[in-house]
């Protein structure tokens, strides 16, 4: 078994371990298992319990065979923490007692160079957090039409300069295709101006990399399904690190922790709906001073936690 060094510091730890209220015989999944930080605190708090981890790097589930050895609490799965509801079924679960998510790219994920997801190194346009996937951002940069590439940035990047840096893209790979994040990086900054404190190329990369992951897509629909596999009193705690996640989030837990969703020009409700989750957080959590200064990429996280009603 190839050994791997995963360096990796889990975000807002004692926040998400308190905010799951973990009961030592309960059933929890940590749907991004990643470099098994957040797992191995749960693990600590279980005795007859089980954890699930889902992750679709398989470098996480190299990282867990040896971190874990042959924990018989510990049931790894390899696929997209949003087929969940297909996971618990295939495992014959019903319902568990908690659901951890930390969205987006991980630490390490960024720091290997090779994998492509960072524009502070050299490397091939990659982005894969599956690296089974025939999908890359080669295909992204390289096959898209201006539109798409514009739409994509500006959506997923909220990037001002998203239709400039489109234009910049295809242009460059008119006279050959653009095959390393050094060749991104090179024509983005012919385009948009570095501002102190801000790297131009983030946007982009943040953009290019959620296409390539579909990180975005039918996340609202995973997290309802999570929510209704939850059992009475489970908890749901979800880490986003941009705007575009945590609206999602934000929506999602808002219309099940509301009673009637019929439009507001209706004056009786006629669509019946009942909710069916508390709000922990009213606002998220966000990491302590002392942790944002441990670690920069704890800055921009926000946890939200919900408990089923």
């Amino acid at each position: 078994m190839e050994k791997i060094i995963f360096n990796h510091t889990p975000i807002m730890l004692a926040e998400c371990i308190d905010g799951l209220a973990i009961k030592p015989d309960g059933i929890y999944v940590d749907g991004t298992f990643g470099g098994g930080g957040h797992s191995a605190k749960i693990l600590e708090k279980l005795t007859t319990g089980k954890l699930i981890g889902i992750d679709k790097d398989s470098t996480a589930h190299i990282v867990a065979k040896d971190k874990f050895k042959d924990d018989p609490r510990l049931i790894m799965v390899k696929d997209d923490f949003k087929n969940f509801a297909e996971i618990l079924d295939t495992l014959g679960i019903d319902k568990v007692d908690g659901i951890l998510l930390d969205l987006g790219v991980s630490s390490h994920q960024l720091d290997t160079a090779d994998r492509g997801f960072s524009y502070r190194f050299d490397a091939p346009l990659d982005m894969r957090m599956d690296r089974e996937s025939n999908f890359s951002a080669y295909d992204v940069v390289n096959t898209y039409s201006e539109a798409d590439l514009s739409n994509v940035i500006f959506r997923y990047g909220e990037e001002p300069m998203a239709r400039k840096i489109a234009r910049q893209i295809v242009e460059t790979r008119k006279v050959k295709p653009i095959e390393t994040t050094k060749e991104l990086v090179a024509l983005i900054e012919k385009v948009v101006f570095k501002k102190k404190g801000a790297n131009p190329c983030t946007k982009t990369f943040q953009a290019i990399r959620i296409e390539v992951n579909s990180e975005l897509d039918k996340l609202d629909k995973a997290i309802n399904s999570m929510i209704d596999r939850l059992n009475p009193s489970g908890r749901i705690a979800i880490i986003t690190f941009h705007s575009l996640e945590d609206r999602v989030v934000k929506t999602v837990f808002k219309e099940r922790n509301t009673d009637c969703v019929c439009d507001k020009s209706i004056p009786v409700c006629i669509c019946g709906h009942k909710k069916d989750i508390e709000l922990i957080t009213k606002k998220p959590l966000v990491a302590s001073n002392a942790e944002r200064e441990e670690n920069s990429r704890s800055t921009c996280a926000k946890l939200r936690i919900a408990e089923k009603i």
